[in-house]
């Protein structure tokens, strides 16, 4: 959409209110879809979930390449909206519940790596494209988007369900071979169905092919247990797990993504062609950080690189700002001033892939229990989306109230509230089963000391098995 708009813009003769609505409407919409996936993907599994975002997306881009007019192409991001819903929470879902805990992190950033991957795609066919007639080429930037939906639905039929869905339903020994086939070694499945098993409330002797799951008490709803009456740890993951989202969102990324060729225009590029190209290399740079990213979540850690990239986004929006000011008050072109703020965006959205980008979905979709873990992260996606649209629906009436430098000024501040958020609530997951991690929470500030504590009963626990196999050798 980063450059469609532009030639959306001479074709339809459009407004920029109604540029704002076209670019940021997608993310309100898509709160349809994330408000239903959590629910379809409990009652249908989460591969035919998965099916019902591919077809949501096709029929989308088939019909913003076909629009003849603003309404016709509103009522074409409605219908893709939705998919993007349904398919931002149930891509990181499934991928966090079919994972080992080794590689967790890695996996579960796959879903960010490839939106970084799309959106450098969308770029690249912004340039492509751009040469072609005005009518022609925003309805191709938006039409091509129909073919990855339809790889997206074939590639399906090669997934294996969501071993803890399967659990859900009682459906131990299909569970058990995905176990099997997506776990290091025979025990860690075994150990992992168990923890499953707990979870869904099944008792440990229950071990038949498929088993009676115990109905909850009447009333006792998800909804109740996250908002109405949570415990103190439910309370403690719904603030990281939301707010991770709300700041993944708030300190502006889309407003760079979506509105680059305005930002680059600001800077002194001038030629569209150029601009465009700029926004290429942009997003070579995201694709290629969000990649480092992925190597480093199951080492580094969730916290280190989330503290990294919130701090080093603050910096670089400050000196984007700086940059910007003095471009704006000068008479004629600043050379450094505009190569400034073209490393300042390039920095900013590296260090926004090796952390904000990529954890927000890791972080959000295994910090809630099981039971609470769809409806839970839909509530974080409905957060993110919203978020998104009311930043990428004010930006341009934000840079006419307070100039573009003062709205990356305002993006610097929240990023900066983020920093403070994230050191002062946020426990580290990295190298905990998705059962351990909920142990973490509940202690709000004083977080480090229940991780001490749960660090101490794991050595004792692991030496008291020690201890026990050694006399059972001996004896």
């Amino acid at each position: 959409m980063s450059g469609a708009i532009i030639y959306i813009k001479k074709d339809l003769n459009i407004n920029h209110v109604q540029v704002e609505i076209l670019v940021g409407i997608l993310n309100l919409y898509s709160l349809l879809g994330s408000a239903a996936a959590g629910r379809t993907s409990d009652l249908i599994g989460r591969r035919r979930t998965m099916v019902v975002a591919a077809v949501i997306f096709l029929i989308g881009a088939l019909l913003m390449g076909l629009a003849t007019n603003y309404a016709f192409l509103m009522f074409g991001r409605f219908i893709a909206g939705i998919g993007v819903g349904y398919a931002l929470v149930i891509a990181p879902v499934y991928t966090v519940e079919v994972s080992p805990e080794s590689s967790r992190g890695f996996l579960t950033s796959f879903p960010e790596v490839f939106i970084n991957g799309g959106i450098l795609l969308g770029y690249v066919s912004n340039v492509a494209f751009s040469k072609l007639p005005t009518h022609l080429s925003w309805r191709f930037m938006l039409g091509i988007g129909a073919i990855p939906s339809v790889f997206l639905a074939i590639s399906i039929i090669t997934m294996p369900e969501s071993p803890r869905w399967l659990v859900m339903k009682g459906r131990l020994h299909e569970a058990r071979i995905v176990l099997n086939k997506t776990s290091e070694s025979p025990e860690e499945a075994e150990s992992r169905l168990r923890d499953i098993k707990e979870a869904a409330g099944i008792p440990e002797h229950c071990n038949g092919d498929v088993v009676q799951v115990p109905k909850h008490p009447k009333g006792d709803n998800v909804w109740k247990e996250l908002f109405i009456s949570p415990t103190q740890s439910i309370k403690h993951i719904v603030l990281t797990g939301i707010g991770i989202h709300f700041f993944q969102q708030a300190s502006g990324i889309d407003s760079v993504v979506l509105y680059s060729p305005t930002i680059f225009e600001r800077a002194g590029i001038k030629s569209d062609h150029d601009r465009l190209l700029a926004t290429v290399a942009m997003g070579c740079v995201k694709t290629v950080f969000i990649l480092v990213a992925t190597f480093l979540l199951d080492r580094v850690g969730r916290r280190p690189l989330l503290l990294t990239s919130f701090g080093g986004m603050t910096i670089s929006l400050i000196l984007l700002s700086i940059g910007l000011t003095v471009i704006d008050r000068s008479n004629g072109q600043v050379t450094w001033a505009v190569a400034l703020c073209v490393m300042m965006v390039s920095i900013y959205v590296a260090l926004f892939s090796i952390g904000a980008g990529p954890i927000a979905w890791v972080y959000g979709s295994e910090v809630f229990p099981l039971k609470l873990r769809a409806t839970g992260f839909s509530v974080g996606v409905a957060v993110n989306r919203v978020t998104s649209g009311v930043i990428s629906m004010t930006f341009l009436s934000l840079e006419k109230a307070i100039t573009i430098q003062g709205a990356f000024f305002l993006y610097a501040g929240i990023a900066g509230m983020a920093w403070v958020f994230f050191f002062t609530l946020m426990p580290e997951t990295q190298g905990k089963t998705l059962e351990e991690t909920v142990a973490l929470f509940g202690t709000f500030f004083k977080w480090r000391s229940t991780a001490r504590e749960l660090k101490g009963k794991k050595m004792n626990n692991s030496d008291q098995i020690q201890m026990a196999t050694r006399d059972v050798v001996s004896s």
